[in-house]
């Protein structure tokens, strides 16, 4: 059984203990978590469960590589708790595997066929790495807004508009609202994107996050597009 401890959509940091999740950490035989949970530890201590066992998936998961080695990561885990069950979660996590292989693939070359590398864009920090992944040339980054200046707003303004910025890229769970600005103060369209899968629509899972992410980038470059013609 699975039990999803964070609302699916949700950054862990921000997430709020539900007594449910004391009983639930009580039963679990494995743990699997991000490293960005500071209230985990103190719920593991409540539940008094000094058996289970935790696995950290650190890095990346937005681009598919970092989903892979995830997906590998989890297998393992799954095969050591429950060797009996070994074949069954290797071929899941084969076929997994193969389907986020697939899919990148085919978003490489839509990737590709739209010339994403001539297009400048602006993104979240903690967005970059897809962006790039998918071939986007990242002029500039910015943090979470909560920890931007005025003077880090008026050098992104004036780099931005130095390099003919196509596309500002947001991060759903960090806020929207400094990005929409930068935005319409560039003459560039705003792009919102999610790190977590089923926070909006057509997002339910990893597959669907991956192609909603970058079919937003592909859709927001043929608008810039058309609306420069």
């Amino acid at each position: 059984d699975v039990y999803m401890i964070v609302p699916s959509g949700m950054c862990p940091a921000h997430y709020d203990v539900r007594p449910s999740d004391i009983m639930a950490i009580r039963k679990a035989s494995l743990i699997i978590l991000h490293g960005m949970e500071p209230w985990l530890d103190g719920l593991i201590k409540a539940a008094e469960n000094t058996q289970v066992k935790k696995l950290l998936l650190k890095g990346s998961w937005n681009v598919p590589e970092g989903g892979i080695e995830k997906i590998k990561a989890i297998a393992q885990a799954l095969v050591e708790i429950s060797p009996q069950s070994g074949d069954y979660f290797r071929k899941n996590a084969e076929s997994l595997q193969a389907n986020v292989e697939r899919l990148a693939q085919e978003l490489k070359q839509a990737a590709e066929d739209a010339k994403v590398g001539e297009t400048n864009v602006i993104t979240m920090e903690w967005q970059r790495e897809f962006v790039e992944w998918l071939g986007f040339h990242v002029v500039a980054t910015y943090p979470p807004p909560e920890r931007i200046s005025m003077k880090q707003a008026s050098e992104l303004i004036a780099k931005g508009k130095q390099a003919g910025v196509a596309m500002v890229i947001d991060n759903l769970q960090s806020g929207i609202d400094f990005g929409a600005r930068l935005a319409h103060e560039l003459g560039a369209v705003h792009v919102v994107l999610t790190n977590f899968p089923g926070a909006l629509p057509r997002t339910k899972d990893y597959l669907q996050m991956l192609s909603y992410n970058a079919n937003q980038l592909l859709n927001a470059k043929k608008i810039y597009q058309g609306a420069k013609r």
